[in-house]
């Protein structure tokens, strides 16, 4: 786990392709608005922004969000080399634990998630990030 002050380059664009995307988010409940970049091991790069619903429990995050649009465009073999997740209320703001395990099915362990916490912002292996994820896989 490493506290970022100075990003990386790569992990910047993707910031700001997740920042981006925040500005799409749909929040009209919680008001907080969050966006998220994937870089793909195709060296593609798709973002997702969070949208809201009035049942709070059909709501889909950001991550979530790009990773379903990952697919869709580049189909189920893809990888997620990096990832990043940005809001615009300054709060910290980890994926949540929906978001790692969808992202478990993808995502290299040794990719960089670079995401707001409470002092900057951190980036994290995805195997720290959820160390004992729910791994069954298909053979």
């Amino acid at each position: 786990m490493t506290l970022t002050n100075g990003i990386q380059p790569a992990l910047e664009k993707l910031l700001e392709l997740a920042q981006q995307a925040a500005q799409h988010s749909y929040s009209p409940y919680s008001k907080f608005r969050v966006g998220a970049a994937l870089r793909l091991s195709n060296g593609e790069i798709v973002t997702g922004t969070n949208v809201e619903n009035v049942s709070l429990g059909l709501t889909i995050c950001a991550e979530r969000a790009a990773l379903v649009s990952a697919i869709s465009q580049f189909g189920p073999e893809i990888r997620v080399d990096a990832v990043a997740v940005a809001n615009l209320n300054g709060m910290p703001s980890p994926p949540c634990g929906a978001c790692r395990q969808m992202l478990a099915e993808f995502t290299q362990p040794g990719a960089a998630v670079l995401f707001p916490s409470e002092d900057g912002f951190k980036t994290m292996s995805f195997s720290d990030l959820l160390p004992f994820g729910f791994d069954m896989k298909l053979k």
